[in-house]
């Protein structure tokens, strides 16, 4: 088997037999790199010596460990001499750091965030930084200042985003599993339109320290990898309480297991009315009917209010961007414009550094949040915000997991949604109403539209990715 075809449990593996080093595997994927990337796009920052280097050490603790000089009993961790790539919103000490904005083009970031540090400590390897929708604000990966990142199942449509680069890194073979962040859907809808698996863990599972923030209530890192058992892993490393994240709690994730004929999963009817695919919603539909063959029980279901939670997600969001992207300025770090007083020097700045998108959040966030509409605008939102996550716990009472699409479409070409942000916004119909409850949930790939896959989302409860990941292994196995 080729080596870039090889899982993170097939690498560990292979690595204890000794069939092939870190150094071998981690120059096999910077080949297909320099390969594949000038078409696809997907990486910003190719950390070579940095992988090579990392790939070295952990080539030297695997020796080691399997010699039983350290007294382990040959055993080392999984992810050890493992490559992986990173979204360009996640710091990396000593690397840029630009999240796909002009205005932190040259920022080179002091600090590892609480994540890398974690996968440094197992040992794994930095490939390099990936392409992102400016300060993650997008769906296709389109807003990126640098460059668009391609679907590399079909080049000439969208990888999703906002974590695109990320997942075409992985769809692509250009890494093993990829790092990314989801506020509305940027890793589960790049996952769908890549035909990766994608997880978005419960808000406050995984640490937010080192992520370049933009709407801090919903921002969360997670994985993006090739199958469900790597996104465990990945997860597995990587959650947990941070000191460095207020936010973050030590939840006992419950080591959840059980057949899916033992399993009740809610189909909400809001999810598979007007507007759906129906390609996609066949493709949906029948990956519900494996799991209902296979004893599934399938039980309809209602969440009401979801039908807010666009209008909702674009009034909280920008709202939050507004408050967290006041600290690019010109002065602290990043770009500065020379002009005659601080003002002017906010302004250039600012008007150079950011783009269309960026400045439209900003400015709506602003508004919203401004004297005399505050209480018309971000108050009834979060009032609204709490309805939505209500209708979740309701529907939770009566199944253990919900299915449903994780887009209305499969990925659509470059450039035909460039000029419509309504349509844009829309995208994320599905997946922002589980964000705005503060749930996990998985994109996993169930079938194709010609070329284009297309994404099963399964959303589970409050820190039970382990349901999520069980019943979503199983199903895998069926497709």
């Amino acid at each position: 088997m080729n080596i870039l075809d090889l899982t993170i449990t097939q690498l560990h593996e292979g690595f204890r037999n000794k069939n092939f080093t870190s150094v071998e595997v981690t120059k096999a994927y910077l080949e297909n790199i320099k390969k594949t990337d000038k078409e696809i796009g997907a990486y910003l920052l190719v950390t070579e010596g940095l992988a090579l280097n990392q790939a070295e050490k952990a080539d030297k603790l695997i020796s080691l460990a399997l010699s039983g000089v350290e007294g382990n009993g040959g055993d080392f961790p999984l992810l050890m001499g493992v490559p992986f790539s990173v979204k360009d919103a996640i710091l990396v000490e000593g690397q840029k750091a630009t999240a796909g904005s002009k205005i932190l083009e040259n920022y080179v970031a002091p600090y590892d965030a609480t994540v890398i540090k974690k996968l440094k400590t197992q040992g794994a390897v930095i490939l390099g930084k990936t392409n992102l929708d400016e300060f993650a604000m997008g769906v296709s990966t389109e807003n990126s200042a640098f460059k668009v990142t391609k679907n590399p199942n079909d080049l000439t449509r969208v990888s999703g985003g906002s974590s695109g680069g990320s997942a075409a890194s992985v769809a692509a073979k250009q890494a093993v599993y990829s790092l990314g962040s989801d506020t509305g859907g940027s890793i589960r809808l790049p996952a769908s339109f890549c035909g990766v698996v994608g997880l978005n863990p419960t808000y406050g599972a995984v640490s937010r320290s080192g992520l370049i923030s933009m709407a801090s209530s919903l921002d969360q890192i997670g994985p993006i990898t090739k199958t469900v058992e790597d996104c465990r892993i990945v997860f597995d490393a990587i959650k947990g309480k941070d000191p460095l994240d207020a936010t973050s709690i030590e939840s006992q994730i419950s080591n959840f297991k059980s057949e899916i004929k033992n399993i009740k999963i809610g189909v909400p009817k809001e999810y598979f009315g007007r507007g759906i695919n129906s390609n996609v919603k066949k493709i949906i539909e029948d990956a519900i009917k494996k799991a209902k063959k296979h004893g599934a029980k399938i039980v309809p279901i209602s969440l009401p209010n979801s039908k807010y939670a666009v209008a909702c997600y674009y009034i909280i969001v920008p709202s939050e961007v507004s408050a967290n992207l006041a600290r690019f300025d010109g002065i602290k770090y990043g770009l500065y414009e020379d002009a005659e007083n601080l003002l002017d020097g906010y302004m250039k700045t600012r008007g150079r550094g950011f783009g269309i998108e960026v400045k439209r959040r900003i400015m709506l966030g602003t508004y919203s949040l401004s004297s005399g509409y505050y209480d018309a605008y971000y108050k009834k939102a979060q009032e609204v915000r709490q309805i939505i996550k209500e209708d979740f716990i309701d529907a939770f009472k009566k199944v253990d997991l919900i299915f449903s699409p994780v887009s209305p479409i499969p990925a659509f070409k470059i450039g035909e949604k460039t000029d419509d942000a309504l349509s844009m916004y829309l995208m994320d119909i599905y997946t922002c109403p589980v964000k705005l409850a503060g749930l996990p949930a998985i994109s996993l790939p169930v079938g194709n539209i010609g070329k284009l896959p297309v994404g099963l989302q399964i959303i589970g409860k409050y820190f039970e990715e382990n349901k999520i990941f069980n019943i979503a292994s199983q199903l895998e196995k069926m497709l």
